[in-house]
């Protein structure tokens, strides 16, 4: 599997819409995130009568018979809660205060930083083997795992060094079920399945918003698959003696295609964004963006008009959003340059006939 060649692209589907310019809490488009390779609990789905998927799945072929075998990686971000306590009385630990010693608060400020609540997230990462070999029996296999709840503390200390706040971060625990397949169809070809199925318990569903529900879901989930001793077939343009097989491959919520340097066929991206066979980032770009429509420069003179306020609650609302502002604010007028426009190519122009 090239990695290296899927990082990028993977990379930025993992974070498509993570955060919006302009990159603040506050922001209306900011309120309601992560609407991109959702897979929300089984039970909150079917409440919303499958409108909200719990499940998505990738069908593809390979070609290649000497031994072979699919590595097979399920990606995905899982929510994090975070909450701002303010103690009641200055501490010199957490340990000190007791677990009753601080009121969640919305918003609190110490020494000129602001602490806030919002959603965060954390990178998850699924590997699994699937060796069909020879086979003509489907190589049909399910793999379950647990993610444990789990909750952090993080101290806020004043000047003088006395914890007077804490950042809680809260994780649920997630239930995944990644069902593998392999079946033969020509002597030389076989369709691949991967299915991904949130199977987190999620009690009362009626009674819970969509906040909670993502709390308990796989957020931009996707899959990232590669051949070993055969290789893929383009779901895009197959050959046509494969394109009946092509049709009949059952894509949910997913849109499988190559990745890599052009004419390789080891790495397949199963993206809930719908992309053609291999995508590139523009290596003009300096750093993620969280928007996907290739406007680099355009945002990065945006942030460049931010007030200091709204600055300020880029800074202070998420790590990552820090990173891009502090980016931004120290790329180059070349830089700049490089993203007003590039010719990546010249054709002559075809003369009219006399």
């Amino acid at each position: 599997m090239n990695l290296a060649a899927v990082e990028q692209i993977a990379k930025a589907v993992l974070y498509e819409g993570y955060m919006l310019y302009p990159y603040r809490p506050s922001s209306v488009k900011n309120k309601q995130r992560w609407n991109f390779g959702v897979l929300y609990p089984q039970s909150y789905s079917v409440f919303q009568q499958d409108t909200d998927p719990c499940l998505s799945q990738t069908q593809c072929l390979t070609r290649g018979s000497i031994l072979p075998a699919i590595e097979v990686k399920v990606r995905f971000l899982q929510m994090i809660a975070r909450s701002i306590g303010r103690l009641k009385l200055p501490a010199a630990g957490l340990g000190a205060a007791g677990p009753q010693a601080f009121d969640f608060v919305e918003r609190m400020e110490v020494d000129g930083r602001v602490f806030q609540s919002w959603q965060e997230a954390e990178e998850r990462e699924i590997s699994i083997r699937l060796q069909y070999g020879d086979s003509i029996t489907p190589m049909l296999q399910q793999h379950e795992f647990a993610f444990p709840a789990e909750r952090q503390l993080e101290p806020i200390r004043n000047a003088a060094g006395l914890v007077v706040g804490v950042i809680v971060r809260d994780k649920e625990k997630l239930s995944v079920l990644v069902e593998t397949n392999a079946t033969r169809c020509h002597e030389d070809v076989f369709k691949i399945k991967v299915r991904i199925l949130n199977r987190t318990p999620f009690e009362s569903p009626e009674t819970k918003s969509r906040d909670q529900a993502l709390m308990c879901s796989l957020l931009s989930a996707h899959t990232v698959l590669g051949a070993v001793n055969c290789e893929f077939v383009s779901m895009l343009e197959p050959p046509d003696d494969l394109r009946e097989l092509v049709a009949a491959c059952q894509n949910i919520g997913t849109w499988p295609v190559l990745v890599g340097a052009s004419g390789q066929r080891d790495t397949l991206l199963s993206s809930p964004i719908i992309l053609y066979d291999y995508p590139q980032i523009a290596p003009e770009s300096a750093g993620d963006l969280f928007d996907g429509t290739e406007i680099d420069e355009i945002l990065s003179l945006r942030i460049m008009t931010l007030t200091e306020n709204e600055k300020r609650e880029m800074r202070e609302s998420d790590d990552r959003a820090r990173q891009i502002l502090e980016r931004t604010e120290a790329l180059p007028a070349e830089q700049f340059m490089k993203l007003h426009g590039v010719i990546r190519s010249v054709q002559p122009q075809k003369k009219e006939a006399s």
